[in-house]
Order: structure tokens, then sequence, then C-alpha cells
């Protein structure tokens, strides 16, 4: 009661003693006595009249506000990165930041957001950056960094565009002309309307073709599997990918790839379209190792593309599809039209193979067109084949193919300079390809009804030694070192 009446007069000075109260009033007292403590407070805060509230500080949690983007790194070269970007790519109180790096760091480290080294190998590190705050909260935002190759270069382009357009580039006459004219490859023709060739998709097609960026380590591009000198295939009889590894089948000959009625591609037709085919091998796990999403990162941080699709596409936008259309668009663009068979014609369409010819490629004309019925599978002014075949290569199926057995082959154009024949490369000369038809079709189940004889047996063709000569010198006619040398089908960058 002595403290109450401390505090109470010492906040009330006109009021010296709680004695003068009545018990009449002990009611009225309370009520102001509860007042006078909240006002005042315990008797240790007699002499502070009063205590200002401080707000407690506001912690702002950990937030992501402007990710990272893909980041460009040279092999060798000095990589220095802020990921927080001055500390605008997360929000947050007392933020701490740490890296980790997927799947190695490459010769990268990071001190506290700041990704810094010189990469040892081309290829792809996901960079992860992880923002604490002072709660313990964390937020993350990973974005690529791609080393690229140090030897890579810029393509070498002409000021006007070369020619692959048919407004630019018609076809000859004796491949347009309309049935019942014979021999013109036309109506195999299997450019889609939405993806004619112009002048400058295919030239974005033949950058990217040579261009070693669309594989995962920058060792190979699409032309190092189908090189021009050899009629955009390989002599080996597996191609190698990216780390070495072989390719499943022998590299198909591209020459005229544009003309197939069937419009499906690879060997066993796994591919519906061409636009689709084209980007398979670049996500092939041997032959070049990316997924399109990667693909699609390495070309948007490639300083010529942008300008590249914009003129292809009318937008600088970079997707995998127009990827493919633009190397679908380069690779229906590799007509062969100027072999000595393509110039026995003259601008009408009428040929003059007697005076053009020798003798003895006239007779393995005859070979070809008559009795080895060469011209019933491989048909056409451009040498196309009609369907898929089982062609007796072994007694048993080895390989389903299309089903079956059943292959689909390349054009005839241009056969000389491949060095590999078949779909295994198992053959390494006409010669010896010739001999296989002439007497070597073994007699398997699913043997095309064409090669079977007597008695539903193997086709035995029983040709003579100058036939068989003569049907390799007339395979050779097929072959057109204008193609095989033109610069605007070879690679547009130095190395």
């Amino acid at each position: 009661m002595q403290h109450l009446t401390k505090c109470h007069a010492h906040c009330n000075p006109r009021r010296r003693s709680v004695s003068r109260l009545t018990r009449t009033n002990v009611a009225a007292f309370s009520g102001l006595l509860a007042l006078t403590l909240s006002a005042c407070g315990t008797a240790d805060s007699v002499d502070d009249p009063g205590t200002p509230t401080i707000a407690a500080p506001t912690v702002e949690p950990a937030s992501l506000r402007t990710p990272n983007s893909a980041q460009e790194a040279m092999v060798g070269g000095t990589f220095n990165y802020d990921a927080t970007k001055g500390g605008t790519v997360f929000g947050g109180t007392g933020l701490t930041y740490g890296v980790a790096f997927t799947p190695s760091a490459n010769g990268l480290s990071a001190v506290n957001g700041r990704i810094s080294g010189t990469p040892l190998a081309a290829g792809i590190t996901t960079a992860t950056i992880v923002a604490t705050d002072a709660s313990g909260t964390s937020v993350t935002n990973a974005f690529p960094i791609v080393a690229f190759a140090a030897d890579l270069t810029a393509p070498i382009l002409p000021s006007a565009s070369f020619a692959y357009s048919d407004v630019r580039l018609p076809l000859p006459r004796h491949f347009t002309q309309a049935p019942p004219n014979v021999g013109s490859p036309q109506q195999a023709d299997n450019t889609p309307a939405l993806n004619a060739i112009t002048d400058a998709g295919a030239t974005l097609g033949r950058v990217l073709f040579y261009d070693r960026r669309l594989s995962i380590n920058d060792r190979v591009s699409c032309s190092s599997c189908h090189q021009q000198q050899f009629a955009f295939t390989d002599t080996a009889r597996l191609s190698k990918g990216f780390a070495g590894g072989l390719t499943g089948r022998q590299s198909m000959g591209l020459t005229n790839a544009r003309f197939y009625t069937r419009g499906r591609f690879f060997w066993d037709e796994r591919a519906a379209t061409l636009e689709a085919q084209v980007l398979q091998p670049i996500q092939d796990a041997v032959e070049m190792g990316l997924t399109l999403d990667q693909l699609r990162i390495k070309l948007s941080i490639t300083a010529f593309y942008p300008a590249l699709f914009t003129a292809a596409f009318g937008t600088p936008e970079i997707t995998t599809d127009r990827v493919g259309l633009a190397l679908a668009q380069f690779v229906r663009s590799l007509t062969s039209v100027n072999s000595k068979f393509d110039r026995a014609f003259a601008p009408s369409g009428i040929p003059d193979f007697p005076g053009t010819f020798t003798a003895q490629e006239l007779i393995g004309q005859n070979v070809f067109n008559g009795r080895a019925g060469c011209a019933r599978c491989h048909g056409t002014n451009a040498h196309i084949s009609d369907d898929i075949h089982n062609t007796g290569l072994d007694a048993t199926v080895t390989e389903v193919g299309a089903g079956a057995g059943r292959f689909k082959a390349p054009s005839l154009r241009n056969v000389e300079v491949r060095g590999r024949y078949m779909h295994d490369g198992r053959f390494t000369s006409l010669e010896q390809v010739v001999e296989f038809y002439n007497a070597g079709v073994q007699n398997n189940g699913n043997l095309d009804n064409r090669l079977r004889g007597q008695g539903n047996a193997p086709l035995r063709l029983n040709l003579s030694p100058a036939e068989k000569d003569g049907l390799v010198a007339f395979l050779k006619t097929l072959t057109d070192n204008t193609f095989l040398t033109a610069q605007r089908l070879s690679s547009p960058f130095s190395r």
C-alpha cells in the first residue's frame, strides 16, 4: 500500500496521501489507481514519463528478381562474371551467396556470387547460384555457361547471296518436264509447300550444316559425316561422333535427297520428313550430343546467327523448328545436274547419249536399263530409289531396317566417289557392288521380288566381264564434279 501511495503521489501531486480516503470511496479510488498505474508504469520507471515504442526492422525474404541469362566463355580464355549482377538478381535482407556447377566446374570457381576461371574444355556448364537471407531462406537461379572451342570462327559469306532457290537456280528441263515425258523426278519432289528453298534459308542452312557449334564439344558438324567431296557421305564404314564413338550405320549420301516419293529419311526411314531428320543427329548421344534446348542456347549467344535468322525468317528469333527448316532447305539444294549424263541432254530435255557416251558407257547404260534391271529401282534422270527394298545382302535378316530387312537407297548420283556402299558400308568399290547383284544376292525370305529369278530363286544376271565393266563405266557418268566442288555448297568457315 505504501508503494501504491508513493507512485500515485508522484504522478498526481495534489493527492499527498491515501490515508484521507474513506471506506466509502475505495471503489472509485481503485479505478483511478488502475489508470494511474497504466500511465506511470512500475516504481522502476517513475523517473521516465513515457518510453517511445521502436518498430522492429523489416526483414525482406529472399526472392528472385532478374534471372541470369546464358553466358559465353572460351576454352583457354579468362571468364569473369558477377552472377548477382550487382545485387539485382535477388531481393532480400542480409543475402549471402553460393554457386554450384554441374556436371563439372570445368575450370571455374565462385566467391560470393562472382564466377571466374579459365574453361578447360568446350561444353555447357550449368551454374546454380543460391541466395540465402538472414532468416535462412534460400532461393536459386540456374543458368548455362557455354564454353566454346577457341578455334571456332564466323562464317565468310558473299555480299550477294549464292543462288539456291528454284527462281534463281532453276532445275534443267530433263528434271522438270511433266509426264508423259519420262525421266523427270518432279513427281518425287518432297519439298513441303511451307518450306520451299529460298536463298536466305539455304544460306542459313549451309552455315548450320558446317558449324561445329551444333555438337556438344564443338568437334563435329553435319559435314563431318556428310562430306562434299564424297557426295555428302563418308568414306569410312561407320562415322565418328563427337566423342569418337561410331555411328550405327554408314552415313547416307545426300545427293538429290529432295527427290524421293515416300518423303521419309534415314536408311530405315524412321524420320517422316527431312525437317524432322536433320534434327535427330544433333540429339544423338553418339553423333553430336546436344539437346534441342542446348542447341537453341548455343546459337542464341553466337553473334552472327540473329542476322541470318532474320534474313531467312523475318525475325531474329532462334528456334529449333527454324533450325530444322533451314537445314532441310540446304539439303534439298544438293541437287546434282551437271554430270556427263546430264550434259547429254539438250536444253529441250531431249538426250543424245550416243553422241555423248563412249562405247563402253553405252554398253553399261543398256545393261542398267535392260537385263540387269537397275533402273527398276533407281529411276528417273535423278537416279533415285522408288521405295524401300530387301536386296538379299544376307540369307537371314540381320537388321530389321524399315521392316523385314528393307532399306531406303540414296540416289546413284556421284556414286563413284562414295567409297562405301550399302547401309552397313560392307562394299568398298563399284565392282564389288556390281558383282553382288550379278551373282551374290542371298535367298532371304523377304527378298524383293524384282531380285528373284526362275523358281523363285535369287536372280543371277550372268553378266560378262565387258558388261560388268560397262556398267561401272556408266555409273561413273553420274559423277558431277561441279557439284562436288561448288563453293555455294562448301564450308563457309575458314576451318
